[in-house]
């Protein structure tokens, strides 16, 4: 037995009791052949992740001019895309994407804003369209609304939102080399203010932005001492005009080698696919749902295209997972 395998079994053991595990152990445990690995975890995710399999949908409720200089995002101002810009949605455009949404099988849909923050009046505003949304639908109302305060999400939380998400991004070892405009601490701040207002936390990264697997395991850790119980799972895709755009993209195996990697660090969180899957080849995506993945963000992401939920639903079920409805969480 190589010594990988065994640290594998090792981590394997410690993810199943819902045990800490430490960052040398877990990039000791990627080194393991691929098909070990992805056993591995999916034996943790049959034993703790919840076998329910969550939809979530998002609106670009507010696109462009953003003021931060994330070298991912087709949304700054600083850099020269074909982002399509406007101010906050109305109410009536937002509903009828959310109805849209809940009548294709979704049960979360989130507001999702560019800029830094919500201005106080575009909060106000925002309170306002989701009390129009809890009296329309029946979705389980999330936010993306940046670095807002406190007062701000206990706002939000009195007006129906029942989850607040702000992804981390990156390590907080790689953030800087990804953006400047703002800290990687201000986001664990503005994660722990929303907890604080009474909001579920959702918080992940992008993998694939020229970090090492070491920067991935310990973005996975640091989720895991945060608590978060949902966790997009985003892959990088270059858009034309930012600083990203001829990265060249992580290969599949990585990328099945790192859901196993948050899984073991993240045994009962929901492990999220979100923006960037369009590309993984159908025998991946079965490898990905098999390792850990039990839940996605469907349809177009922000600035880019998504998948089709049919085939998201057929792939999930053949997984053996069940779908949630409006009444499980």
């Amino acid at each position: 037995m190589s010594s990988s395998t065994k640290i594998l079994n090792s981590i394997k053991s410690r993810a199943l009791n819902n045990e800490p595990v430490t960052l040398n152990d877990l990039l000791e445990a990627a080194q393991a052949p691929l098909d070990e690995l992805i056993e591995a975890s999916h034996e943790v995710t049959v034993a703790l992740a919840n076998p329910i399999f969550n939809f979530c949908a998002i609106v670009n409720a507010k696109s462009g001019k953003c003021s931060e200089n994330c070298r991912w995002c087709a949304q700054s101002r600083h850099f020269n895309t074909k982002c399509e810009v406007y101010p906050l949605l109305d109410a009536e455009k937002i509903i009828k994407c959310a109805k849209a949404a809940e009548a294709s099988g979704v049960t979360r849909f989130s507001l999702v804003t560019s800029g830094r923050k919500l201005s106080p009046r575009e909060v106000r505003e925002t309170a306002e369209i989701v009390k129009k949304l809890k009296q329309n639908t029946s979705v389980e109302i999330c936010i993306s609304a940046g670095l807002l305060t406190y007062e701000e999400f206990l706002l939000l939380a009195r007006a129906g939102v029942c989850r607040c998400h702000c992804n981390l991004e990156a390590a907080p070892s790689y953030f800087p080399s990804v953006c400047s405009s703002h800290h990687f601490e201000d986001k664990v701040k503005s994660l722990l203010a929303a907890r604080r207002a009474g909001l579920e936390i959702c918080s992940g990264g992008i993998i694939g932005m020229g970090e090492d697997r070491k920067a991935r395991a310990e973005l996975a850790l640091t989720l895991r001492t945060l608590d978060v119980p949902s966790i997009p799972i985003n892959i990088l895709e270059p858009i034309p005009g930012t600083p990203l755009e001829h990265i060249e993209r992580i290969s599949e195996e990585e990328i099945l080698r790192n859901i196993a990697l948050f899984r073991f660090a993240n045994p009962k969180a929901y492990l999220r696919f979100a923006g960037g899957r369009r590309r993984l080849s159908e025998k991946t995506t079965r490898l990905a749902l098999y390792a850990g993945i039990n839940s996605a963000i469907v349809g177009d992401m922000l600035t880019t295209q998504g998948t089709s939920i049919d085939q998201d639903t057929f792939l999930v079920q053949e997984a053996g997972y069940r779908i949630a409805t409006n009444h499980q969480p």
